[in-house]
């Protein structure tokens, strides 16, 4: 008799893991297409999303500080290798637009006259782009979609905000200290500057 009220419980109970495993994934998958519906919602008159046609960018909302990276896949002859392609062509665009960003924050810290006393000169802006793809920059997010249904490409939108940019570059040792330090104090007010000239 215990063994077969031990065998009910262990049913109810995975029965009822197994509701909770649905009914969160259920949950997610609702919520990743309300915020990918959200965020083509903006779209001209074709239908082709604000964001397909802004391209990578930096942006000032509500959200905070983001970098947003954009990146597109041609029909390859499987759907999840042409998204994964998307994904990580988006993904690398924010490495391109960061390292952009990295730039015009050096010329500002030399123009700032404190480079001098870090030892920090125009010589050294080429190093620290280089020295950017040792980044570690976690927390990349494929936060969007859309497939162009005439062409079948796919676009997909990736996004990382200014602060997990910032924490990255303080453990970044191999950026110049200097600039690590300019970056800390003057980042965002520049990321602003910057955000605002590209509206």
């Amino acid at each position: 008799m215990k063994k077969y009220l031990g065998a009910i419980t262990d049913s109810n109970m995975t029965r009822v893991a197994m509701r909770w495993c649905v009914l969160i994934s259920t949950t997610w998958i609702l919520l990743a297409c309300a915020n990918n519906s959200a965020l083509n919602d903006a779209a001209d008159a074709n239908g082709i999303p604000a964001w397909v046609n802004e391209g990578s960018t930096i942006r000032t909302s509500r959200d905070g500080r983001q970098f947003h990276g954009v990146g597109s896949a041609p029909m390859l002859g499987d759907f999840s290798l042409q998204t994964s392609t998307a994904d990580n062509r988006a993904r690398s665009e924010i490495n391109r637009i960061l390292a952009s960003y990295v730039e015009i924050v050096s010329r500002d810290f030399i123009a700032s006259g404190d480079a001098d006393e870090s030892g920090f000169n125009a010589q050294h802006v080429a190093q620290q782009m280089d020295q950017l793809a040792n980044i570690d920059l976690t927390g990349i997010e494929v936060i969007g979609h859309w497939t162009d249904k005439q062409n079948k490409v796919i676009y997909s939108i990736a996004e990382v905000n200014m602060q997990q940019v910032r924490e990255a570059i303080k453990s970044a040792e191999s950026l110049h200290p200097g600039l690590r330090k300019f970056i800390n104090v003057e980042g965002d007010s520049i990321f602003d500057r910057i955000a605002t000239a590209t509206e």
